[in-house]
């Protein structure tokens, strides 16, 4: 007989009694009426499961929504094996490759066997197929199997890419799901069923498709598409670079690792660096001289690598024989008794209007004409403007140089002509995928360089961080990424190699994280995550690279 298991949940705050061997899924029937949303997901014990999840000891749920961000990335997961169940029933023989997320949704190529691309009427029938599969309610079934059995399995789909992934990974068993009869792999829980999936859409997008999801604001409502012309050039450039290298997935980074080619894949991703900063500072050159941009605004999300970028490019545009000038946007803050507030009361320093923009146009304008300006600095320990006697002024072969999250913002450089300004934006764009099905999310490689960063320089640990994420991530939403397509360039900051780099120093920290804190969650993701890739010595990457301003040993001072 089955012994009895007190679950304590959290959405109603009190224990339920349950059988062992219980699933969340009876737990769940037990407080349905009580929980006002639609799980898809459940956090036990600060760790996120399946509601499949089996119960033999007791434990704390929470039951999670789409609206949440691991609840949204289970249901995108299982969307993504619906369209692959629908590729291949549909188009057999073609290769179905989800890359990243793109203009709200996720792009994804369908590689046939005959080479044409994917049509209107095909993109129709797949959706419909995904849509019929949503009303057979059918089971996504976890499984675990010794490694060489399940390699034989994906092998005898053609799966080629998880087959080298888990050749490089030496793991005796790996987790795998079936749907229908079909088996495929992700790092993350799926749904119970197909049921669930009942709010997504399929739309052509430039050379490939969109896959779009629930809207996390509302969960009902597929995502709007925002067209992201630029960002999708930026992401394609890539893809294309390593496609001529030949490493477009982890299991290519891992074999390439294993036959000691890390050095060279290290020295060409920086030889890339180099060329793009080079080709964006021929192009200012080129503005310059022609009587514009004399203020390069340089913006970007949190650990995207702004201010190496800034440094190098200022040398880079002195061998243009032009002399650039640093302006820091953090002076221009206002005392903070004017500071706005944010949703939880605190001091909003990610707000457009937590700067002086008024003060900070009349400067720039002043030094354009030839004028000398006193720059003010800011005391954040007083939280005070200062004036300490830096005076500025900007000679005929100076360049400004603002860095700053809200350099693509029109309001912040609303009084300075148009043609005087050149925007750049900076992202880490992860181009390189885990498998065909499985890509690395670019938010994921920055918040692993903020963790790393913090805790070297700023003394945060890894449980701070993780906890301020969110709202770093929604300051982004609303300060940076509404205008990122108003850049006249973008820099994908990402290196080809760096999660190789990054991941001995980021698990050692991520296991700093305790157990009984909710950051654990996504301190196991991150750590599960990373343990796909093979590692690279930190002594291969440059003084000069961008990765040292997370890793440190970086030539330049910040």
């Amino acid at each position: 007989m089955s012994n009895t298991i007190s679950v304590y949940i959290e959405n109603v705050k009190r224990h339920i009694e349950v059988s062992g061997g219980d699933n969340l899924l009876d737990v769940l029937a037990k407080v349905a009426g009580e929980i006002a949303f639609e799980p898809v997901c459940a956090m036990v014990n600060n760790k996120i499961e399946s509601l499949k999840y089996p119960l033999y000891a007791p434990k704390t749920v929470r039951f999670l929504s789409a609206a949440t961000a691991p609840g949204n990335r289970t249901y995108i997961r299982s969307l993504c094996m619906m369209l692959y169940h629908a590729v291949n029933a549909l188009l057999p023989g073609s290769r179905l490759r989800i890359e990243h997320s793109l203009s709200g949704g996720y792009f994804c190529r369908v590689d046939k066997p005959d080479g044409t691309p994917l049509n209107v009427d095909e993109l129709h029938r797949l959706e419909d197929h995904m849509r019929s599969l949503v009303a057979r309610d059918l089971p996504f079934r976890r499984a675990e199997r010794r490694t060489e059995e399940v390699i034989a399995l994906f092998k005898s789909q053609g799966l080629d890419d998880k087959v080298q992934l888990l050749t490089t990974l030496h793991e005796l068993y790996t987790v795998y799901y079936t749907l229908d009869g079909l088996s495929d792999s992700y790092y993350g829980p799926l749904v119970p069923s197909t049921g669930l999936l009942t709010t997504f859409s399929l739309v052509s997008w430039e050379n490939g498709v969109l896959l779009l999801g629930p809207d996390r604001a509302d969960t009902g409502r597929v995502c709007a598409i925002h067209p992201q012309p630029k960002m999708y050039q930026a992401f394609s450039d890539y893809v294309s670079f390593n496609n001529v290298l030949g490493i477009s997935t982890v299991g290519e980074l891992n074999r390439s690792i294993e036959q000691g080619e890390s050095r060279s894949i290290v020295n060409v991703s920086e030889a890339l660096h180099n060329n793009r900063i080079a080709a964006i500072a021929e192009e200012i050159t080129r503005r310059f001289r022609a009587g514009g941009a004399k203020v390069v605004m340089i913006a970007g999300p949190s650990s995207s690598g702004k201010t190496t970028f800034t440094k190098r490019l200022g040398i880079q545009l002195m061998t243009n024989k032009l002399k650039p000038k640093m302006i820091s946007l953090d002076d221009y803050f206002v005392d903070r008794a004017h500071t706005p507030r944010d949703a939880d009361g605190e001091y909003d320093y990610e707000s457009l209007y937590a700067l002086d923009l008024e003060t900070f146009n009349r400067h720039i304008n002043a030094l354009i004409r030839g004028e000398e300006v006193e720059l003010p600095y800011y005391n954040f320990s007083t939280g005070e403007r200062e004036y300490r006697g830096n005076r500025m002024q900007r000679s005929p072969e100076n360049i400004l140089l603002i860095e700053g999250i809200h350099g693509l913002n029109p309001e912040l450089t609303s009084q300075v002509p148009e043609e005087m300004k050149y925007r750049v934006y900076v992202s880490a764009l992860t181009t390189i995928s885990i498998d065909d099905h499985n890509w690395v999310p670019t938010t994921d490689n920055r918040l692993l360089r903020r963790i790393i960063r913090d805790a070297k320089y700023r003394g945060v640990t890894p449980v701070e961080t993780i906890r301020r994420w969110p709202s770093v991530r929604r300051g982004e939403e609303r300060w940076i990424f509404p205008y990122q397509e108003n850049a006249g360039v973008m820099f994908n900051s990402a290196l080809l190699f760096e999660l190789g780099v990054m991941k001995d120093r980021a698990d050692s920290l991520l296991r700093q994280v305790p157990h009984d804190e909710v950051e654990y969650a996504e301190a196991q993701r991150l750590r599960t995550f990373l343990g796909y890739f093979h590692s690279i010595p930190e002594t291969y990457i440059p003084s000069t690279s961008l990765l040292r301003e997370f890793l440190g040993g970086s030539s330049f001072k910040y």
